[in-house]
């Protein structure tokens, strides 16, 4: 794959607006375009994390463990899959399974630590992304807490 190309689909990737083209260009350097058949488990509940997936295309289902009949369905080109596999060495919560052929792009761990060590800025702007992102996830459970039970 081309490094351009990689750079192309962090740069659709919604997370990735905290860097700029040069450090996109440098996780594309890092990052590892991966292929799925239909039914493959690109991770599994339990598993610790090497990075984070880009989403090219396909869809992907991610199961709850006890709640495989009711999957979440990903098909958005640019989707960032296990975010906090790019912060994170914890074990995953879900299993995220390809539904049809699925191509993502890898991106280490430890190379967005590295470029976020490099660049503090970067680090700051992820920070405040992942916090955004887990307040407005937490506000949507807080609103169906009194339905689930």
């Amino acid at each position: 794959m081309q490094l351009d190309d990689a750079a192309t689909i962090l740069g659709r990737a919604d997370f990735f607006e905290v860097c700029d083209a040069e450090q996109r260009r440098l996780l594309a350097f890092a990052s590892e375009r991966k292929k799925f058949r239909p039914g493959s488990v690109i991770y599994a509940s339990g598993d610790v994390p090497e990075g984070a997936h880009v989403l090219i295309s396909g869809t992907v289902a991610t199961l709850q463990d006890g709640a495989e009949d009711n999957p979440f369905l990903v098909h958005e080109t640019g989707a960032l899959l296990g975010a906090m596999g790019l912060v994170v060495a914890k074990p995953r919560p879900v299993t995220l399974k390809a539904i049809d052929a699925v191509e993502t792009l890898l991106v280490p761990r430890a190379a967005f630590m590295k470029l976020a060590n490099q660049y503090p800025q970067l680090a700051a702007r992820a920070a405040e992304r992942i916090r955004l992102e887990l307040t407005a996830y937490l506000g949507a459970i807080e609103q169906v807490r009194g339905r689930i039970g």
